[in-house]
């Protein structure tokens, strides 16, 4: 990984050095970037429980960028996206697919850039191997996460459980204007 861009800031008590995320978190927006794993979710649990206890009333802007990841981690996020007080305002910037998809149809204020793109479909499950009773335990719990993911679009989009089972059983891709229509989001901006 690469160094963190550094703001400089010149004072009468010299030069301040700070990290470009402090700056976006001093105006209440935080980053949903790359793949979705416990690291990086606990990372933005902690921001936005900071952000909540700093201002309950006062909007928090999720970027969005990522093709996913961890299922339980993306909804320990989404739990906590809708157990905060504050509104939160998601933005697709380049892509949310997976889980990304599902954390951005969960904003308060859902919006996508002019190229940006979504991307829903079935968890995976990768590597799967064992004993039959221990493969149809597994089976039965994939079965019981696509009920939860597909309900929870389900409320977001405001389709039906058929229309999103539907739409998923496949990768779908939607365009900008194609995210709109679904209700994957509310409006396309050129604007940040």
């Amino acid at each position: 990984m690469g160094r963190q861009p550094c703001i400089i800031r010149e004072t009468c008590g010299g030069n301040y050095a700070y990290q470009l995320e402090d700056d976006m978190l001093l105006h209440r927006e935080v980053e949903c970037v790359g793949e979705i794993t416990a690291e990086s979710v606990n990372s933005l649990i902690s921001q936005l429980r900071y952000l909540a206890r700093r201002d309950a009333g006062a909007e928090i802007t999720m970027y969005i960028n990522s093709p996913g990841g961890e299922v339980s981690s993306g909804l320990a996020l989404y739990d906590v996206m809708k157990a905060v007080r504050c509104p939160i305002r998601t933005v697709c910037v380049g892509m949310a697919a997976s889980m990304g998809a599902v954390l951005l149809s969960a904003g308060d204020r859902r919006e996508i850039l002019k190229h940006a793109r979504v991307m829903i479909h079935d968890p995976l499950m990768r590597g799967v191997g064992g004993s039959a009773l221990h493969v149809r335990s597994l089976s039965e719990d994939l079965m019981r996460t696509r009920e939860i993911l597909c309900e929870i679009l389900a409320e977001h989009t405001g389709k039906s459980i058929e229309e999103i089972y539907e739409k998923t059983c496949n990768d779908t891709y939607f365009y900008a204007e194609e995210a709109v229509a679904y209700g994957l989001v509310d409006r396309v901006i050129e604007e940040l």
